[in-house]
């Protein structure tokens, strides 16, 4: 349904006015905002190739839920982790080659802290080796519709192999909550402790009453500034992806106003009150 719907959408709703009379101004370079029934409410390129960065950890998250649901990985289970797994590079949660791991503390660093060595040690239990995780991730790709993605690895460190789109990361964050609902409480959670550590991610969007209740962040250069996000209102699921934001701040603010927009746009609130029109200034006249 998703696919059907974007696919014979132009992206220039860049101008679209909101309820107020002004348009929807967005810092990103592809935003896709859908409703409850998976229609579009905005979409600014939705299919332009993107970098994912930490968005391919929704994939990682998606394929470990799935293993623990079928039996063969455990959420209280001890993951050994490698040197391989170790090394890997920033951000990290600092995990040591050779210590055992809950695995649900490594599920708890790649959805809050993003921890890109969290997310190597998942692929290597769960898929043998990270080379062989990222071909289970491929597939699941396919599987879900997802013919615009490509993944190189299983936590979105650059590599010029590994892209996707807008439509595809809506379809992966929706499928991932509706397949898996475990994972929403993991994606909403702000806060984790690991060695005597607290990781908390400051995100001004869980403290804003917009009914945010699960959101994956992702950065890199190339990148930019990423963001999956879904929240809830009235019993009422939406969906949006921002990409390519130029900051962490810029990000926010976009899916703040997207946010409202939605919400006006289903009827769940009422649209702000239009700002009156300023009086021109009067030139003073000059006498000599």
């Amino acid at each position: 349904m998703l696919a059907a719907a974007v696919a014979p959408f132009i992206a220039t709703a860049q101008g679209r006015p909101v309820a107020d009379g002004r348009p929807l101004l967005l810092s990103a370079e592809s935003v896709l905002l859908l409703d409850p029934e998976g229609k579009i409410l905005f979409a600014k390129n939705p299919e332009e190739e993107r970098a994912p960065a930490s968005l391919v950890k929704l994939m990682t998250l998606y394929l470990a839920f799935e293993d623990i649901e079928t039996g063969k990985a455990d959420l209280d289970e001890l993951v050994t982790v490698s040197r391989y797994a170790a090394l890997t590079p920033r951000s990290r949660m600092g995990l040591r080659a050779g210590e055992a791991v809950p695995l649900h503390v490594l599920l708890e660093g790649v959805a809050i802290a993003s921890a890109n060595d969290a997310a190597t040690a998942l692929a290597e239990r769960l898929g043998g080796d990270e080379w062989t995780f990222v071909g289970r991730m491929n597939a699941k790709a396919q599987e879900l519709d997802l013919h615009a993605t490509r993944f190189a690895n299983p936590h979105g460190l650059p590599d010029p192999a590994q892209r996707s789109n807008a439509r595809d990361l809506a379809q992966l964050i929706s499928r991932l909550l509706r397949d898996h609902p475990a994972s929403r409480p993991m994606l909403g959670g702000q806060t984790f402790v690991y060695r005597g550590r607290v990781y908390a991610r400051h995100i001004p969007l869980f403290n804003d009453p917009l009914g945010v209740q699960a959101l994956k962040t992702g950065f890199t250069l190339e990148a930019g500034y990423n963001l999956a996000v879904s929240a809830w209102r009235d019993g009422q699921q939406f969906v949006m992806i921002v990409l390519g934001s130029r900051t962490r701040t810029a990000s926010f603010l976009d899916a703040k106003k997207l946010l409202k927009y939605a919400f006006v746009e289903a009827g769940l609130e009422s649209p702000p009150e239009p700002r009156p029109a300023r009086r021109p200034r009067r030139t003073p006249t000059v006498t000599q």
